[in-house]
């Protein structure tokens, strides 16, 4: 050939013996990590469902706390309990030295979404806990002790190669619990951090997300009747109100890529007969990078402040919560990417294929199930019909740098601003299957969700070992995230706001 032509025959064989040589180590690590995980299998299926039973939101997850801490101890990891002001945030150690590698788990539910597992129909489970996992982070955390269990016994086998470190990551919901640990210091000393999230599709994340500020503002005014002496009130919902068609103007002169939401927490009363004298409001500001969501909240402020001025009622304000946007590290995503794609997507037989057709048809209504039928033509084309008969992901998607961003918004940001990170997802779930749905909660305790949570944790698990063997791209995973942050982070929550451990 005219690559045999132009390479000496010794190079050519000294470097396909290097070639060869690369594909066994990277086996032989595949194998160690299959191996791992599946002596581990039975466990971490185990807490998955155990967690999904338990099904407790936000800063609430105190039997899920308890059972993680319990599996840890009795694994050998070094176990802080309640770190960062938070009674279920933990940090599990395992080993010594650089580099250091961490796991990032979340395992809060959402409120309402109480489903039996497996069932295509609505059908909250019985018992008084009316929340569920509806996006699957029982799934989630899981996934991400499966892959610290197996790098841990890595690292059994090679001492002194680096530390490994679980960070149980409450309330990613609504309260952004790694928010709050990256502003307090609890990822420092880490070199590189992996996460994942359970999805419809296998793939390693290469877009950003939305940051945002959660803010409630509150107006208080005068209470007067209001036919006899409305000359005396001093309306605190027509401040609100006010407010309300301020923002809507302010809609024109933001970036596109912004949003701004918000909801009515106190009217003032149930009486029209009386000139309300509170009112409160809650806003959501989001936008591409955290440094524009400032931008616009000082500028939301501004409209507040002026339509108290205009309804003579004084306005304060009470930030709720906050995160940054997600930027995903290159190096480590390429990692993530090739150990991936050699641990393969995940194997499900013909019972999960059958239960996911079961998904895909019974639990839509007619137009939603077109519409999920348009969006798998348009994605597979000439494959389409064979998909829509087993409607789950095996492939893995392609690694494409697009620069797209999310709508949404995760806590993950926070820890991208202060560590380089990486995440993926696997389909835990049946194409056209919505995050923070009872039909995704339908999803969190069967045999398609152990699967795909595995195949993720055995990925993540292959990442981390090949970090710690090559220190290099460590190195090169920081100077990336150095040029990209310069090493500064502004979190959106500020010092003295603490979580809030009671709502």
């Amino acid at each position: 050939s005219y690559f045999q032509r132009c390479i000496p025959t010794g190079c050519l064989r000294k470097r396909l013996d290097k070639e060869e040589t690369e594909r066994s180590i990277i086996m032989n690590r595949k194998e160690f990590v299959l191996n791992a995980v599946s002596r581990k299998q039975d466990l971490v299926v185990e807490v998955s469902d155990r967690i999904f039973d338990f099904a407790e939101t936000g800063f609430h997850e105190f039997e899920t706390a308890k059972l993680y801490q319990q599996v840890l101890e009795k694994e050998g990891f070094a176990v802080e309990m309640g770190i960062a002001g938070m009674p279920t945030a933990f940090k599990a150690t395992y080993g010594n030295g650089k580099p250091v590698v961490g796991f990032l788990a979340e395992y809060d539910a959402l409120p309402e979404l109480s489903q039996v597992g497996g069932c295509t129909e609505r059908k909250p489970v019985c018992g008084e806990n009316p929340d569920g996992h509806g996006c699957g982070h029982n799934l989630l955390g899981a996934g991400t002790l499966a892959a610290a269990l197996a790098v841990k016994a890595y690292l059994e086998e090679n001492p002194g190669k680096g530390t490994v470190i679980l960070f149980g990551c409450p309330s990613e919901e609504k309260g952004n619990g790694k928010t709050i640990m990256a502003r307090d210091g609890i990822f420092e000393g880490v070199d590189a951090a992996l996460t994942w999230h359970p999805d419809t599709a296998n793939a390693v994340w290469t877009t950003s997300s939305l940051a945002n500020v959660s803010v409630f503002f509150n107006f208080k005014g005068v209470t007067s009747h209001a036919a006899a002496a409305p000359e005396l009130g001093r309306s605190a919902l027509d401040a609100a109100e006010l407010m309300s068609v301020g923002v809507n103007y302010l809609r024109e002169h933001i970036i596109s890529d912004a949003r701004i939401h918000y909801a009515y927490r106190d009217v003032g009363g149930i009486a029209p007969n009386v000139v309300q004298g509170h009112s409160r409001v809650h806003y959501f500001i989001r936008a591409p990078k955290s440094w524009q969501v400032q931008e616009i909240y000082k500028r939301v402020i501004d409209v507040a402040e002026g339509a108290a001025k205009m309804t003579g009622t004084e306005m304060t304000y009470e930030l709720y919560a906050g995160l940054s946007d997600f930027i995903p590290n290159h190096v480590l995503s390429e990692v993530l990417y090739e150990a991936l794609e050699e641990v393969g997507g995940p194997e499900f037989d013909e019972a999960d294929f059958a239960l996911a057709k079961r998904f895909f048809t019974e639990t839509a209504t007619a137009d939603e199930l077109e519409a999920k039928k348009a969006a798998v033509k348009k994605k597979y084309g000439q494959e389409a019909e064979a998909f829509m008969e087993r409607p789950l992901n095996t492939r893995i998607e392609p690694l494409v740098w697009a620069g797209r961003v999310l709508p949404g918004s995760t806590d993950v940001g926070d820890a991208s601003y202060v560590m380089p990170t990486a995440q993926l997802t696997t389909a835990t779930a049946t194409f056209g299957t919505a995050a923070h749905t009872w039909q995704m909660t339908a999803h969190g305790n069967t045999e398609i969700a152990h699967k795909a949570m595995l195949t993720a944790g055995k990925a993540m698990a292959l990442a981390g070992i090949m970090l710690f063997e090559d220190p290099e791209l460590v190195k090169r995973a920081r100077e990336e995230w150095l040029g990209e942050t310069g090493g500064v982070y502004e979190c959106p929550i500020p010092d003295g706001v603490g979580p809030r451990l009671n709502e």
